[in-house]
C-alpha cells in the first residue's frame, strides 16, 4: 500500500509515517497542496491522506475537490473539525472517508484499508507487505452482483432483464454503482450525476432514489443495492458483489 500523506503537522506526520512503515506501507510526504500534483505523477500512490488545514494558498478541501475532478484516487480526510456540517462538506467534495483528530493510528490504518477495499485497489496483506493493486478496469460495463450497468448503451439490467429507467434514474444508478461504498451527499449527486443544468431541491433526489429502488426491487430496510446514510445521502452497497460472488 503506497500512501501520499499531505500534512503540515510535523510531529503527527513523523509518528504516523513510522507506524505505517512498520505495518508494511510505503509513505510519501507533502507539506502543502501545491506539492501534490507532481508527487502523484512521480510516486503514483494508492491512497491520499489529506489534512483539512494546510499551509499555503490551497486547503485540503481544495485538494479534495481537485482529486475528485482529475485523479480520482481514494482519499481519506484528516481534520480537527468534528461537526456534522464539516463531515458532510468533506464527503460532498469527494472524500471517501473522514477521521477526526486526535485519532488512533490503528484506527487510521483500518480506515485506510477499508477505503482501499471499497475502491478495488487492495491494501496491505496479512504478512504486512504490500498487496498488488487490482488490475485496471478496462471494461466499460459495470457488473455489480445481479445488476449490470452499460453506460455507453445507457442500459441497466437486473438478472439479465432490461430496466425501464428515466435518464435521471440511470444517471444516479451509474454514478452510485461506479464507486461502491463511497458515500454521496444529495448535493453531490445533483452536481455529479445530474449536472449543472439540473434545477431542483436536494430532497428531490429522494424521490428519484425511491423510484429507482422500486424498479430494482430494493427494500430500503434491507437494501441489496442502494443504502441510505442518514443525515448525509446515499451509497451503493459494496456487499452486493459478494452476495453472488461476482468479481468486479
Amino acid at each position: 500500500m503506497h500512501i501520499l500523506w499531505v500534512e503540515d503537522e510535523e510531529e503527527l506526520l513523523a509518528e504516523g509515517e513510522r507506524f505505517l512503515r512498520g505495518e508494511g506501507c510505503r509513505v510519501s510526504e507533502a507539506r502543502s497542496a501545491e506539492e501534490v500534483p507532481a508527487l502523484i505523477m512521480l510516486e503514483k500512490p494508492d491512497l491520499l491522506l489529506v489534512d483539512w488545514t494546510l499551509a499555503g494558498r490551497e486547503t485540503g478541501l481544495d485538494l479534495c475537490r481537485r482529486n475528485d475532478r482529475e485523479w480520482q484516487l481514494p482519499l481519506l480526510m484528516l481534520t480537527a473539525k468534528g461537526d456534522e456540517f464539516d463531515r458532510v462538506l468533506a464527503l460532498e467534495l469527494g472524500a471517501d472517508d473522514y477521521i477526526q483528530k486526535p485519532f488512533s493510528l490503528r484506527e487510521l490504518l483500518a480506515r485506510m484499508k477499508a477505503v482501499l477495499r471499497r475502491s478495488g485497489r487492495g491494501g496491505a496483506n496479512r504478512n504486512g507487505g504490500e498487496a498488488e493493486a487490482a488490475p485496471a478496469q478496462t471494461d466499460p460495463v459495470l457488473r455489480r452482483g445481479r445488476l449490470t450497468v452499460r453506460p455507453e448503451q445507457y442500459q441497466a439490467l437486473l438478472d439479465g432483464e432490461l430496466l425501464e429507467l428515466t435518464r435521471t434514474e440511470f444517471a444516479l444508478l451509474e454514478r452510485l454503482a461506479r464507486r461502491p461504498g463511497r458515500v454521496f451527499t444529495r448535493a453531490h449527486l445533483m452536481e455529479e450525476a445530474l449536472g449543472d443544468t439540473y434545477v431542483g431541491f436536494e430532497r428531490t433526489i429522494d424521490s428519484h432514489i425511491r423510484n429507482l429502488r422500486r424498479k430494482l426491487g430494493d427494500d430500503p430496510a434491507h437494501p441489496e443495492f442502494i443504502q441510505t446514510i442518514y443525515g448525509v445521502g446515499y451509497k451503493f452497497n459494496p456487499g452486493s458483489d459478494e452476495k453472488t460472488g461476482v468479481d468486479v
